[in-house]
């Protein structure tokens, strides 16, 4: 226990310039655990707004290929490509599809939904909306429009709907309100009994939800769906899951990931940027142990030659300085990791998504200031190793 005991010493003896590097160490930790909480709770944001409103995978019937606009002279002649309007095809055996959409390893829950465009009418007005229909139960696990609700109750039945927040006020609607929609099926009346808020103008502005059964007779399809959405258990494991769904049942599975592959990219180039100013963080704060520690033999050359002449060994003088490291490392990442909590609640304060600081990012944060204060402190201490006894007493090694 020499080493740490002279390690104690040296530090408490340098008082300035234990603090001054204590706090660089603590600045670069704070910084480190501050932006690693923040880049997580952005991406984190960012994917939770994302799919606020999407399923993690959606499962349909085969497409059919677009279909020739002009034919002449046995000749077909296609000047736009258009998708086919998945409501001209039915969804075949889709109650056996499910079955085996939630036996496939890693999904968590299925939902059978029905879409389709429609005009909703509310006195001279008129607005286009989307029609979604499902089991309520079983949407609510897909998709979690209860927790958003900001009017009313997620209660969409027979002649029962749930609206989004945008639409409702460009419809003038509330709750108990009768809105007439208007489909190639023909015209029926509802009444809106819940008002949500998603956080996306398409969905807020567009959507009205509805039991199955209610959307099936609206859009004319009796018995029928459009999709099957899928939540998982991983969600950055849905596209390998989506496959072998496609796998089991022969159908499209498109997971959320190759729906957003532009905020993948975002989020790659985020993780990318992040390391590199951690990389620069730690090299900073790697540097500034070092300097110090390098100071700190020069200054203590006498005390360090005395000590060997006494016969302490090489290797206790190389352990002094790794303990300093060591020391410093760990009350920097203590003490940073504190600091970059009360700075991530602060900011949480007025962004619009948490900044938490796990025990992963905290644990994190330990390792590499422990790790760093000691790699920084092996070239002083090896200095400090080498130095001949009666130099280093004569000042001069």
């Amino acid at each position: 226990m020499l080493a740490l005991q002279l390690a104690y010493r040296f530090l408490k003896e340098g008082r300035t310039q234990t603090l001054l590097i204590l706090a660089g160490v603590t600045i670069g930790v704070a910084a480190y655990v501050f932006i690693t909480a923040t880049m997580v709770g952005v991406g984190e944001n960012m994917v939770s707004k994302t799919l606020g409103s999407q399923a993690h995978i959606s499962v349909f019937d085969e497409t059919q290929p677009p279909q020739p606009l002009i034919t002449a002279d046995g000749r077909s002649m296609l000047r736009i490509v258009v998708n086919p309007e998945p409501s001209q095809k039915p969804f075949d055996q889709w109650q056996r599809a499910l079955t085996r959409v939630e036996a496939t390893p890693g999904v968590t829950s299925a939902c059978p939904t029905l879409s389709g465009t429609a005009l909703a009418l509310r006195g001279g007005g008129q607005q286009a909306i989307r029609i979604v229909g499902a089991d309520p139960y079983r949407l609510r696990r897909v998709i979690d429009i209860p927790s958003n609700m900001v009017e009313g109750e997620f209660r969409p039945d027979a002649d029962q709907v749930v609206i989004g927040s945008i639409l409702a006020e460009e419809l003038g609607l509330g709750i108990g309100r009768p809105m007439r929609i208007r489909t190639t099926s023909g015209e029926a009346s509802v009444r809106v009994v819940g008002i949500f808020e998603l956080g996306a103008a398409g969905v807020d502005g567009q959507w009205v939800v509805t039991s199955l059964r209610t959307a099936q007779s609206l859009l004319g399809r009796p018995g029928d769906i459009t999709a099957i959405d899928v939540t998982v258990e991983e969600l950055y494991e849905a596209e390998a899951i989506a496959t072998r769904v496609a796998a089991r049942t022969g159908l499209t599975a498109e997971s959320w990931m190759e729906r957003n592959g532009a905020l993948l990219t975002a989020l790659d180039a985020q993780s990318q940027s992040t390391i590199l100013i951690r990389v620069f963080t730690l090299l900073s704060v790697a540097m500034g142990i070092a300097s110090v520690l390098a100071v700190t033999v020069v200054q203590r050359r006498g005390q360090i030659g005395i000590l060997r002449a006494m016969g302490v060994r090489a290797r206790v003088i190389l352990m002094t300085f790794l303990w300093q490291g060591a020391l410093l490392g760990i009350a920097g990442a203590f003490l940073g990791t504190g600091v970059g909590m009360l700075a991530g609640k602060g900011l949480a304060t007025v962004v619009p998504f948490d900044i938490v600081v796990d025990a992963s990012t905290a644990g994190q944060a330990l390792a590499i200031s422990l790790t760093t204060g000691i790699l920084a402190a092996l070239w002083p201490a090896a200095s400090a190793a080498r130095m001949d006894p009666s130099a280093a007493i004569r000042g001069d090694g």
